[in-house]
């Protein structure tokens, strides 16, 4: 099965110049903003095309995802891919021998259901999957 796109996610120091560059400068229209406090950021999405850009804004400084950014002004974290059911999509990619930060599905941004796949088993990429609240 190909997975569609949901977001790319992307870490910023500036959440507001960010969303200016991408609203004004690059013309993409916000489509929800929320802070994700189990997570530590705030979240942004942008709509690109059927998919989202996500510029998320740590919450602490100290925090691991502001850790990770490092003293860029922005850094790419996560690709997220679209499924229609996680809990099958975690056990298939379990059984294949991928190893996964998150064995069970647990909420993200505006209820949806994510997992997170560790790089070491995914070519150095963090991968979200996200099972959306709304008919894929």
């Amino acid at each position: 099965m190909n997975l569609p796109i949901d977001h790319v996610a992307i870490v910023v120091k500036d959440l507001e110049a960010s969303v200016r560059l991408y609203t004004q400068t690059l013309g993409f229209r916000e489509v929800y903003r929320e802070v994700i406090y189990d997570q530590g950021v705030e979240a942004v999405g942008l709509a690109a095309g059927d998919s989202i850009i996500e510029l998320l804004l740590p919450l602490d400084e100290n925090s691991p995802i502001a850790k990770y950014r490092g003293d860029a002004p922005s850094r790419l974290h996560h690709t997220a891919y679209r499924v229609p059911d996680i809990c099958a999509k975690l056990a298939e990619l379990a059984a294949k021998g991928v190893r996964l930060i998150d064995e069970r599905p647990r909420k993200g941004a505006h209820g949806n259901l994510i997992a997170f796949l560790h790089p070491k088993s995914t070519g150095g990429v963090l991968i979200e999957l996200c099972q959306p609240q709304r008919p894929v």
